[in-house]
């Protein structure tokens, strides 16, 4: 029986675990709240509570894993990569996991940095804007290395901004989080979860291990565009614009607002015959809202 070992079972783990499991697959994984690896231990997902500071208590966990999904971000410890997994269970992955047929890491398009509106490939240089980009090069580096050096066959998934149901410009729009930032010119491509897991399993079936991807919808366009649709589908007023400098801001949110480009996502198309369920924003709000109204 295939197993899949997800370190960090979020959103993207979570819900390519539940396409596996309903096709048979064993899946296990970590999460940061033991109370939550219990949860998901009792709903037939073996789950342990995992970070820097908290490894794995018994790494032969990982044994008889045959696909590997890693999607735990940097967490800025000055380490040799920077990335927990890495840093704590490298060497386990390399030595654990002999049938291991695929691994995955889920970075981020981050990377590229700000292309003033340009398109970005695959080839294109890596240039961050800041020190979570810069992290995100790093654990990059270190998980190709752990395919060069030791085999491990890992590849390279590089998100653009994920949504999906409970996590989109509608759920904002409801919570009355929503804001539409004004920065003229911005514009970055999103990509549904469902667009996602596609590509994983697709990457899975035709395993090509340093290869790097793209995962992008076919629609980069600005923020508040897409706030502005989300609140025509649900009949209500968008809210005003603000400029962004005068936008009251988390660090982290500004630092989003830095960077703007287009990313091409030719190659998971050609190379893993991907077509996008959702390849625009509107298709994965319009399909999400359905599926509420039961019209999916």
């Amino acid at each position: 029986m295939p197993r899949l070992f997800c370190f960090g079972l979020g959103f993207t783990g979570q819900a390519l675990a539940a396409a596996l499991r309903a096709e048979g697959w064993a899946v296990a994984g970590t999460v940061r709240d033991p109370a939550r690896a219990a949860a998901l231990t009792a709903e037939g997902i073996e789950a342990w509570p995992f970070d820097r500071d908290r490894p794995l208590e018994d790494p032969a966990a990982l044994a008889g894993t045959t696909h590997l999904l890693a999607s735990a971000p940097p967490d800025g410890v000055a380490a040799p990569s920077g990335d927990p997994v890495l840093d704590r269970h490298g060497a386990d992955i390399a030595a654990l996991m002999p049938g291991l047929a695929w691994a995955g890491y889920l970075s981020t398009t981050g990377v590229y940095g700000d292309r003033g509106g340009g398109t970005v490939d695959e080839d294109s240089a890596l240039d961050p804007s800041g020190e979570r980009g810069r992290r995100r090069v790093a654990a990059e580096r270190g998980w190709l290395d752990l395919w060069r050096d030791r085999g491990v066959p890992v590849h390279v998934f590089r998100l653009s901004g994920i949504y999906g149901p409970g996590r989109s410009a509608l759920d904002q729009v409801r919570r009355g989080t929503a804001k539409r930032i004004d920065k003229p010119g911005q514009v970055f491509n999103r990509i549904h979860v469902e667009d996602i897991v596609a590509v994983l399993r697709a990457s899975m079936a035709r395993p090509n291990p340093g290869a790097v991807y793209n995962v992008a919808d076919d629609d980069p366009a600005p923020s508040p565009d897409v706030i502005a649709h989300a609140c025509a589908l649900l009949g209500m007023d968008p809210p005003p614009l603000v400029p962004f400098a005068e936008a009251d801001l988390s660090p982290m949110a500004r630092s989003f607002y830095a960077d703007s480009k287009r990313v091409a996502n030719d190659r998971i198309k050609t190379e893993l015959g991907v077509t996008l369920k959702y390849p625009s924003y509107r298709d994965g709000l319009a399909a999400q809202l359905a599926a509420e109204r039961g019209q999916g």
